[in-house]
This record gives structure tokens, C-alpha cells and sequence, in this order.
């Protein structure tokens, strides 16, 4: 079974990995990691926001 998607969660979990981006501590290769991550979480908001305009205009 898959897990529930949590829009809220995705947002607060891509403000940290701005933050961690932003560090200049971080290193490239984590950089890279957290750019695909992101990438990850954009695309599953972007289809959580479609579904829900759908929902919405039903």
C-alpha cells in the first residue's frame, strides 16, 4: 500500500533543503542530492495541485 500524500510535508521538507542549499558548509555532491529530491517533491505538489483543481471544478 502506498503512502498518503502530504502536500504540507512536502512543502516544509523543500524549505529545508533550501536552507541546506543556501549553507555555504554544503557540498556539491549533497547539493546535487537535494536538487533531485526537490525535483521529486515539486512534481508530486504540481500533481497534487492539478488533482485538486480537478476536484474543484467537478
Amino acid at each position: 500500500m502506498t503512502e498518503k500524500f502530504d502536500y504540507a510535508k512536502a512543502v516544509e521538507e523543500l524549505e529545508a533543503i533550501a536552507a541546506k542549499v543556501e549553507d555555504p558548509k554544503t557540498g556539491v555532491d549533497d547539493i546535487d542530492r537535494y536538487v533531485k529530491r526537490s525535483k521529486e517533491l515539486l512534481e508530486a505538489c504540481r500533481a497534487y495541485l492539478r488533482g485538486a483543481r480537478e476536484t474543484v471544478k467537478l
